[in-house]
């Protein structure tokens, strides 16, 4: 069994854009409803942390200050949108964003120092991938992920780190940031950007300068179901078979299950259990064990509950007698 934090508490439900809003605080309510059930929590090896406040510097290491000046300001008076429609200000979301992301270096922290025994970490509230240097996208207005990466780097001088997308929607904000980066590599799979937002992550984008190769875009067709996600993963499994890690990040977005409300695909948590399970045996072999996973999206609270429980627990039990797919 593996020791396993949850970031969890009222400052990460904060993280809200309004009931009427898809992204609202009852998904965390949801998760920890589920989560508080799980026979996880009864075996110990859970262990629940409290959120923590990034400082400006930290969000700096990815963000433009124009750009943190204008969240800044715009956060105090709570009118308008930090982008062209997606993405509504509210009063406080200055704060409440730089909770996700500190609640998203807590985990890296808590992974890299083993602070207890524990190896792995879950920020249900993380995964903010759609964030640009300069500009909010798609809920997302810092991209703890980016921020996450730099830090791994500057901190602990990590130079290898695998990043793993299966929300449904591309990371672009992720992918462009370091697409000529060699030393991060990026495998997402996602519904094709034909059909959805944000219109990216084609095959062909698979990495740019000495960054090309290091990259895996594999968009499926709408209505995609466990099938047609257990094949694209074997590919990632293939891709990063020869390599090793210092550290794995795993953005777990449920909103590839079927029923949700802005999507077209059709899976179901075992996907999300498939893809915990594969890179929890990963991270044991070539990362040290050290692995995150963050939320990311998902509208539909039951499949937000299930998957991301199911991603946790995954993570907390032994990855030893995990099959070898």
């Amino acid at each position: 069994m593996c020791d396993t934090a949850v970031i969890i508490g009222k400052e990460l439900s904060n993280y809200s854009f309004g009931e009427k809003h898809p992204l609202n605080s009852s998904r965390l309510d949801a998760f920890w409803s589920k989560l508080s059930q799980s026979v996880a929590i009864d075996s110990g090896n859970l262990k629940l942390l409290s959120p923590v406040l990034a400082d400006e510097s930290t969000i700096s290491s990815f963000h433009d200050k124009d750009y943190i000046n204008f969240v800044k300001k715009s956060s105090i008076t709570g009118f308008g949108y930090l982008d062209s429609g997606d993405t509504p200000c509210f009063k406080g979301v200055f704060e409440a964003s730089l909770y996700v992301v500190g609640s998203t270096l807590l985990a890296l922290d808590t992974v890299i120092k083993k602070t207890n025994g524990i190896v792995h970490a879950f920020n249900p509230i993380g995964g903010l991938h759609h964030a640009r240097r300069n500009a909010a996208g798609g809920f997302c207005v810092f991209n703890d992920i980016g921020i996450a990466i730099m830090y791994a780097r500057t901190k602990y001088n990590l130079k290898k780190i695998l990043y793993v997308d299966i929300d449904a929607h591309h990371g672009d904000g992720v992918y462009y940031e370091f697409e000529q980066d060699p030393d991060v590599i990026i495998a997402d799979i996602h519904e094709d950007g034909s059909f959805l937002y944000p219109g990216t992550g084609f095959e062909s984008e698979n990495g740019l300068g000495s960054g090309k190769g290091t990259k895996l875009n594999l968009p499926l067709h709408p209505s995609a179901t466990d099938r047609d996600f257990n094949s694209a993963f074997m590919k990632i499994e293939n891709f990063i078979s020869s390599m090793k890690f210092e550290l794995i990040i795993l953005q777990c977005g449920a909103d590839g299950l079927s029923g949700d409300p802005l999507t077209h695909l059709r899976y179901t948590e075992k996907s999300h259990e498939y893809a915990a399970e594969v890179l929890h045996r990963i991270a044991h072999e070539s990362s040290h064990g050290r692995i995150i996973g963050l939320g990311g999206g998902g509208y539909n609270t039951q499949n937000v509950a299930i998957a991301w429980s199911r991603v946790v627990e995954t993570f907390a039990s032994d990855y030893s007698t995990m099959i070898n797919r």
